[in-house]
């Protein structure tokens, strides 16, 4: 049980993400695997991280990159054996890291032994495990607009698929080969508690909980509403933090944790969540989730349309949006820190000046998140710079959300030049390019052809180049990282933002105590004029070194600066 009479050991802690497809290949197939991650252990020891996320490892078809379940009790063959994973597992644990786990629970694959028994019959036991309907009163099924209502998958097109054997269709928020599974089933449950119990035993240190807040529908399944020239219904308002999913969540809280010691860790993916249902999720006193996953600021920059629809970011609402989730969960609840993920584009190339100013871009990012009170995360790669994919044929790309819409839109007589430079700002298979170590071929990820391609910039954006540059991003986050161990004041201090209507400058300090901190930086290309109440203070770490002057910000320049006892 917890003990909540101080912080959670993961206040001052820092999780780093594998996407093992994509990390260290040792076979030469061109896939990562597991062993490739021993091999670079120390490299993320060096770093100072403390635990380690890996995205799914299950069986799987691969047909979503391992978020399509076939089998959650064993590791999938791309990536090694049961054997490689528990000396992967020892290694972490030997070096003082903790590992945690992706876990998709919201679905399956079609291709798990319980879906497959589920769509045998009407009558199978396992028919409830999922959600299958019938057709809409008065039309057939399989005809257009015949689905149980105008839901649409996340991934493009119906959110149900007909089964003509069974006459009836079954539900899908994401691709159709990833049914939703029936959490009010209390078998499905139990299961899936079960299991998960079985791997904290097997020594894992927790999980990250996939689209967790999906996980309760409303059975009413009523219609949606439908954007302006649209075919589909947003149906986010009747699955997303639906009408059992706090109940949903802390039963798993007391089936799989109740009874451990308070070392592990629960985070939650809670697409669409507000500040005050991320309270109720990561309230300690409610036992729910230690922490989430929540996408306002990175949604920002999406139009109308969606994350296809892209619009420049305003600082002024990245401020807002920050702010708010920092003063929101100032007494109750706790929030992760992130620009980028496995399904988020590199946030170098997205927010900064991956060009001239790409070393200052990513170090004041890295700043500006990792100085805030929330868990930081780091994505893999983004600690030496990469960049986004720069991919120009729809050949080059492998994800199946992104093909899916290449696919739709150009049906739909979108110019596919304008399709493809869409994908190439806001696809997710631009932070999902293998890992880049080395500038030799193949960029040290793979003795064999990578199966995505490689960033175009691999031999001069590589772990071996910034390891041995003077201005080395990675070496800068060993100093952040670093400073969160030391400072309690980054962990749990209070957050006041500065300057907030200023048009360049990202402004706010932390206190603790006696212990005061000022944090700012340049979000532009131009220098910018200090305000006086920020030129004083003892600089702690900076991208610009000693030689900055205090009056004047350069272009991308962040500051840490030690106020305590200023007036």
């Amino acid at each position: 049980m917890r003990d909540l009479s101080r912080p959670a050991w993961w206040t001052n802690a820092v999780v780093y993400q594998i996407y093992p497809r994509s990390f260290q290949d040792t076979t030469g197939d061109g896939i990562g695997d597991l062993t490739g991650i021993i091999r670079r252990l120390d490299y993320l020891q060096e770093l100072g991280v403390d635990v380690l996320w890996l995205s799914p490892i299950h069986q799987s078809p691969q047909r979503d990159n391992g978020y399509d379940i076939s089998n959650y009790w064993k590791v999938d063959a791309v990536f090694g054996t049961e054997e490689e994973f528990d000396r992967l597992l020892s290694e972490v644990h030997a070096r003082g890291m903790k590992m945690i786990m992706d876990l998709v629970i919201n679905h399956t694959s079609t291709d798990h032994e319980a879906f497959k028994r589920s769509m045998s019959s009407r009558d199978n036991i396992s028919r409830d495990s999922y959600y299958w309907r019938d057709p809409r009163l008065g039309f057939r099924g399989g005809d257009p607009g015949a689905e149980p209502n105008n839901w649409g998958s996340l991934f493009g097109g119906s959110a149900w698929t007909w089964h003509e054997p069974t006459q009836q269709y079954y539900l899908h928020i994401f691709s159709r080969h990833q049914p939703d599974l029936n959490w009010a089933s209390t078998r499905v449950r139990n299961r899936i508690y079960a299991m998960m119990n079985w791997w904290m035993d097997r020594g894992i240190d927790g999980f990250r909980m996939d689209a967790v807040n999906f996980i309760s529908k409303d059975q009413r399944f009523p219609d949606s509403m439908i954007q302006f020239g649209g075919v589909w219904g947003d149906g986010s308002p009747f699955f997303t933090s639906g009408p059992r999913v706090h109940e949903f969540v802390q039963e798993m809280m007391r089936a799989v944790f109740a009874h451990r010691s308070e070392d592990y860790l629960v985070v939650g993916e809670t697409t669409g969540a507000t500040v005050d249902e991320a309270r109720l999720f990561t309230d300690p006193y409610r036992n729910e989730l230690d922490m989430l996953f929540q996408f306002e600021h990175v949604n920002l920059d999406h139009g109308p349309g969606g994350k296809w629809d892209r619009r420049p970011v305003n600082l002024r609402d990245l401020k807002t949006s920050w702010n708010r989730w920092q003063r929101g969960l100032a007494e109750r609840g706790w929030n992760s820190l992130y620009l980028s993920n496995h399904d988020q584009p590199r946030h170098l190339s997205r927010y900064g000046n991956d060009g001239v100013f790409r070393y200052e871009s990513a170090t004041l990012w890295a700043t500006l998140l990792h100085m805030q009170r929330g868990t930081p995360f780091i994505y893999q790669g983004e600690e030496i710079g990469m960049t986004n994919a720069g991919f120009t044929r729809v050949d080059q790309y492998r994800d199946v959300e992104s093909l899916n819409y290449y696919a739709d839109s150009t049906a739909r007589g979108m110019d596919p030049e304008t399709v493809l430079e869409i994908l190439g700002h806001a696809s997710r298979d631009n932070a999902r390019t293998p890992m880049q170590w080395t500038p030799e071929p193949a960029a040290g990820f793979t003795d064999g052809v990578p199966w995505i391609g490689l960033g175009p910039r691999y031999r001069e954006i590589n772990v071996e180049q910034d390891l041995a540059a003077p201005q080395s991003i990675y070496r800068y986050y060993q100093q952040l990282i670093r400073l969160r161990h030391e400072l309690p004041v980054i962990a749990t201090g209070d957050f006041q933002l500065l300057h907030a209507h200023h048009p360049a400058l990202f402004a706010f300090s932390r206190s603790l105590g006696e212990i005061s901190l000022g944090v700012m930086g340049n979000l532009s290309g131009l220098e910018q004029a200090v305000p006086a109440d920020l030129q004083e203070g003892e600089l702690i770490l900076g991208n610009y070194g000693a030689e900055r002057r205090k009056e004047v910000l350069g272009p991308w320049e962040a500051r840490v600066l030690d106020i305590s006892g200023l007036p």
